[in-house]
């Protein structure tokens, strides 16, 4: 119904903000991760949500479409509620939860307040393929620095590292900066190894 609202930025809080669009003031439920990212100019842009229940008309605001489709593939999951989606969206990035979902980590989607296992299972089991789709370019990128990250453990292991701990590091790496070259790679890697 409401798809996005450009306006005046009146009140700025991390779980909510209040945007004057033509003299109307709107109350938007966000995330922490739109809070961290939202200007600190007068105007705003943010792509909305709204909400309806029998005894309430709730608008969430997003600071990507990306967020803003997460949160909707979240709740068309039974037991998870915008509230819930709120909480993932503010204790992950839109990234961390697209990989958990993609690859199936049930730990991570389970750390969040609010999701047991049986719920966890679920989010997993309704999103993997809705996410799979979502996720494809991401996983490409990740299959291109595969070579980078070949070469670097290599590196690494001429150097006298454990390989399984050597390709933990890089993955971790890879996982902040999916474009890190191969010098970049092993650098960090050594820093933390």
């Amino acid at each position: 119904m409401i798809t996005h609202i450009k306006g005046k930025l009146v009140e700025k809080n991390p779980t909510f903000v209040v945007v004057e669009a033509n003299g109307v003031g709107y109350w938007l439920n966000i995330s922490l991760n739109t809070f961290s990212n939202l200007p600190n100019q007068e105007s705003v842009f943010l792509y909305t949500h709204l909400s309806i229940k029998e005894d309430a008309h709730t608008l969430y605001g997003f600071i990507t479409k990306v967020e803003r489709e997460i949160f909707r593939l979240l709740i068309s999951v039974s037991g998870v509620g915008p509230s819930i989606a709120r909480t993932m969206l503010s204790s992950m990035t839109t990234d961390e939860i697209q990989r958990a979902i993609a690859s199936g980590n049930v730990s991570l989607i389970q750390s969040v307040k609010g999701i047991g296992a049986k719920t966890a299972q679920r989010v997993l089991v309704d999103l993997r393929d809705k996410i799979s789709n979502t996720f494809v370019n991401d996983e490409v990128s990740i299959n291109e620095s595969n070579t980078n990250k070949n070469e670097a453990l290599s590196a690494l292991e001429v150097l006298g590292f454990n390989k399984k701990q050597a390709e933990k590091v890089l993955d971790k790496i890879l996982i902040e900066d999916k474009t890190a070259t191969v010098e970049i790679l092993i650098k960090k890697a050594l820093k933390n190894l």
